[in-house]
């Protein structure tokens, strides 16, 4: 399982004209079965996804593909969790 911070950095003021694509790659994603949850970093800092069901060299390639990623709108940071425990609810999680 991976969180994954999308901060601001050099381009953040592009943003606008690359949204169509970071929404369709984030679609894709959720589509995909690898995202979990996408939202946003306060205040404004930029955004942050839970994902699983891929490996940490998949994902890479993915944010690779986020033309905020490639833009240099954000900057992403990947942190690796082995989940241990989980509310019944997350259990998924752990499998």
């Amino acid at each position: 399982m991976f969180i994954v911070l999308l901060k601001f950095s050099g381009n953040k003021g592009q943003a606008g004209q690359f949204m169509d694509g970071h929404n369709a790659w984030i679609k894709r994603g959720l589509d995909d079965g690898v995202f979990l949850l996408v939202g946003s970093l306060q205040p404004n800092l930029g955004g942050g996804i839970v994902a699983h069901n891929t490996s940490l060299a998949d994902l890479q390639s993915r944010m690779n593909d986020d033309p905020f990623v490639a833009e240099n709108v954000v900057s992403a940071e990947i942190l690796e969790i082995t989940p241990a425990k989980a509310d019944e609810r997350l259990k998924f999680l752990l499998d």
